[in-house]
């Protein structure tokens, strides 16, 4: 299918806002061009993942803590063939989360219930279960189902253990459409493959919060961060 080209449709585009001046509009147009080409190059990727040939089996018999007891890694598909994985930064050195990964969930839980409706989630961590139980009740996520990776097989084999034994966050997808469970996509963006004076990102990044700062004149800045507190 041949596409209008970008700039022909933002061309088109008649929005008008109040007292704006012709510099105005010959920049913000120019701008639309370029967020149809990103539009664009983003489900072109989308379609690229989603091509992706058949990835390694899952050969770990792993088990978790989740709320409501044990779960076998299958179990956590539910009645979905497909799983998406967070691996939480909160292991068993830490009194408190990842402030990111906290922002992050945050937002996750409340879109969880949509999520679980296509496709199994799963929120992994190290520490163990009612430390993780105690922390979403203080947060008062409600949605989010949470595991304790406590013999920490899962985390060592997917990444989310460093060398020094502190955490590292993974996004990890997961299907067993052939009844195989199967590695689909994982994250690789890390720091080797970030841009000078920006901290690691996927892309498109995972949270929304940086998608409404980057929307800002000040943007995301370069010395702020989520907290746990304000």
């Amino acid at each position: 299918m041949t596409l209008v080209p970008a700039a022909e449709l933002a061309a088109r585009e008649t929005t008008r806002w109040p007292g704006e001046s012709p510099e105005y509009r010959a920049a913000r147009t120019a701008l639309l061009a370029e967020e149809i080409a990103l539009r664009r190059h983003l489900e072109s990727v989308a379609e690229q993942r989603r091509a992706l040939p058949s990835g390694p089996e899952v050969t770990g018999d792993y088990a978790f803590q989740g709320e409501n007891g044990v779960a076998r890694f299958t179990d956590l598909f539910g009645p979905h063939d497909t799983l998406v994985v967070y691996t939480y930064m909160f292991g068993p050195q830490r009194e408190r989360p990842c402030p990111m990964c906290t922002s992050l969930l945050s937002a996750w839980d409340g879109e969880a219930p949509d999520i679980l409706r296509r496709t199994g989630l799963a929120v992994i961590a190290r520490s163990p279960i009612g430390k993780l139980a105690a922390f979403k009740a203080e947060r008062g996520w409600r949605h989010l189902p949470l595991y304790s990776d406590g013999d920490q097989a899962f985390s060592r084999d997917y990444g989310a253990i460093a060398p020094d034994g502190s955490d590292i966050p993974q996004l990890l997808v997961f299907t067993r459409r052939d009844g195989t469970p199967r590695l689909f996509w994982a994250g690789e963006m890390g720091p080797d493959s970030a841009d000078p004076g920006q901290d690691p990102r996927g892309a498109p990044d995972l949270m929304p919060l940086w998608t409404i700062l980057d929307s800002t004149p000040e943007g995301r800045g370069t010395d702020w961060y989520p907290s746990l507190t304000y």
